[in-house]
C-alpha cells in the first residue's frame, strides 16, 4: 500500500459527512442514551460511596448493573443485522462464551459459575451491541462523554468530599474519584486522556473542549500519584503519535515505524536485562507487590488441572475453607480477587482451551488494529487503547471479565474494526 502526504483527511471533510443524514437516523437519541447508560454503568462508579471492596458482589450491587444489561439488549436490537455480522467476523468472542458456559460442567463452584456465565455474555453483548451500532466518529465521542461524566463527577467529589473522594489510609490525599483505590482512577484516567485526545481529533469543531478535558484527566491522573498509570499514559500517548506519523504518509510513515519498531525492542530488552529498572519506574518492588507469591500459586493449580481448568469465575469467592482459593491464600499469605494476569486467570478459569480462545482473539484483534493504523481513523482510539490495555493484562485481570468497562471497550472496538465502514473517511 502507498501513502501520499496529506493523505490524513481535513477537518473539514470529517464534519462534511452527511448531517441530513445524521439527524434523520432513527433512534439516535435513544442509542446514545443505551449507550452512556452501558459504559457508565460498567464502570460501577458507586463502588466507594455505597460498598467495600469485600461487599462488591452482593446481590444488591449486582442488581445495579441490571439496567446496562437491559440497555445492552436494547441497543443491540437496533442493529441486529451488523452485530450478527460483526460476530461472524470475530468468532472467537462466540468461541470464548462457549467455552465459559461449557466450564459449568466441570466447575469447582457450579453456582457460581452459572451466575457469572449470565454476567459475562450480557457484558460482551452490550460491547457487541456498541461496536455494531456506531461508526468510529460517533463511538469515539459517545466514550469520550462517558468519560467526561466520571472526570466531572471525580473532581467535584475530591473537591467537595475529600474523605470520600481522597484516600485516607494506605495512601492518604492521592485521589481515587469515584472508585476504591487511586490505581483504579488512575488507570481509568488514562484511559479517558487518550479517549479526549481522539475525540479532540475527530471532532475539530469541539477540539478546544476535548482538549481541555484531555488536560484536566492528566492533571487528575497525576494526583492519583498512580506511577502505573502514568506510565499506561505515556504508552498510550506515543501509540497515539505513532498514528498520527504514520497517517502523514510517505517517509513520515516509514522513519515512524522504524522507530516503533526499535523502541518496542528496546522496552523488551530492558525488560528482560534490567527488570527492576522498570518496576521501579511502575512503583513496584520485585515480587510486583506481591504478585508473584499470587502467580506462583496459580501456576500450581493450573498444573493440576491444565486442560478444562476450575470453571469460569469458580475460584476467587470460594468460602468453603478447603477449595482451590485457600492454596493461593497459603502461598500468598493474603487474598487476592483476582490472578492479577489476564493469561494466568484464563488458563486457571477455563484451562488451555479458553487460554487457546483468549489468545487467538487478543491476537486477531491487535492483528486488525495494526492493519486500521495504515488504513482506518478509527486507529486514533482504539491503538493507544489497546497498547494500554495490553500492558494491564500482564499484571491485572482484564480478559473475559464480566461486568467490566475495558471488556466492554475491547470487545466493542474488536467489532467495530471487523465491520466494513462505509460512508466514512479512512
Amino acid at each position: 500500500m502507498t501513502f501520499q502526504a496529506g493523505a490524513w483527511p481535513r477537518p473539514q471533510a470529517q464534519s462534511a459527512e452527511p448531517a441530513k443524514a445524521r439527524r434523520g437516523e432513527p433512534g439516535l437519541v435513544y442509542g446514545y442514551a443505551l449507550s452512556l447508560i452501558i459504559l457508565l454503568m460498567f464502570t460501577q462508579p458507586w463502588v466507594v460511596v455505597q460498598f467495600q471492596q469485600t461487599q462488591a458482589d452482593s446481590l444488591l450491587a449486582r442488581a445495579l448493573f441490571f439496567p446496562a444489561y437491559v440497555a445492552g439488549l436494547l441497543l443491540l436490537f437496533q442493529r441486529p443485522g451488523r452485530a450478527v455480522i460483526g460476530l461472524l467476523r470475530e468468532p472467537f468472542i462466540v468461541v470464548m462464551l462457549a467455552v465459559a458456559a461449557a466450564s459449568l460442567f466441570w466447575s469447582v463452584a457450579p453456582d457460581q459459575t452459572s451466575r457469572r456465565i449470565v454476567a459475562i455474555g450480557l457484558s460482551t453483548l452490550a460491547g457487541v451491541a456498541l461496536g455494531s451500532r456506531w461508526r468510529w466518529s460517533q463511538l469515539v465521542e459517545i466514550c469520550a462523554v462517558a468519560f467526561a461524566v466520571m472526570a466531572i463527577l471525580s473532581l467535584i467529589l475530591a473537591l467537595a468530599a475529600p474523605s470520600v473522594g481522597r484516600m485516607t489510609e494506605l495512601f492518604p490525599g492521592a485521589w481515587r474519584g469515584l472508585w476504591i483505590e487511586k490505581n483504579t482512577f488512575g488507570g481509568l484516567m488514562a484511559f479517558a486522556s487518550l479517549n479526549f485526545a481522539a475525540a479532540a481529533l475527530f471532532q475539530p469543531r469541539r477540539s478546544l473542549f476535548w482538549w481541555g478535558m484531555t488536560a484536566l484527566a492528566i492533571v487528575m491522573l497525576g494526583l492519583s500519584t498512580s506511577k502505573t498509570s502514568l506510565v499506561s499514559l505515556m504508552l498510550g500517548g506515543s501509540a497515539l503519535a505513532f498514528v498520527l506519523l504514520v497517517r502523514r504518509g510517505g517517509a513520515t510513515a516509514v522513519a515512524a515505524t522504524w522507530l516503533a519498531v526499535v523502541g518496542l525492542t528496546a522496552l523488551v530488552a530492558i525488560i528482560a536485562l534490567n527488570p527492576d529498572l522498570f518496576l521501579g519506574l511502575l512503583g513496584k518492588d520485585a515480587t510486583l507487590t506481591g504478585r508473584t507469591k499470587i502467580w506462583a500459586a496459580v501456576w500450581r493449580l493450573i498444573q493440576q488441572r491444565p486442560i478444562l481448568g476450575y470453571g469460569y469465575g469458580a475460584v476467587w469467592s470460594d468460602d468453603t475453607g478447603w477449595g482451590p482459593l485457600q492454596w493461593v491464600v497459603k502461598q500468598a499469605g493474603f487474598k487476592p480477587q483476582h490472578a492479577h494476569n489476564s493469561w494466568l486467570e484464563q488458563w486457571l478459569g477455563l484451562g488451555i482451551v479458553g487460554l487457546g480462545a483468549w489468545t487467538l482473539f487478543y491476537v486477531s484483534t491487535l492483528a486488525k488494529t495494526i492493519w486500521a493504523v495504515f488504513t482506518n481513523r478509527g486507529a486514533l482510539l482504539v491503538f493507544p487503547f489497546l497498547v494500554v490495555y495490553s500492558m494491564t493484562t500482564l499484571t491485572e485481570s482484564v480478559a473475559l471479565v464480566y461486568n467490566d468497562m475495558r471488556w466492554v471497550l475491547l470487545v466493542a472496538y474488536a467489532i467495530r474494526l471487523s465491520i466494513p465502514s462505509r460512508g466514512e473517511a479512512p
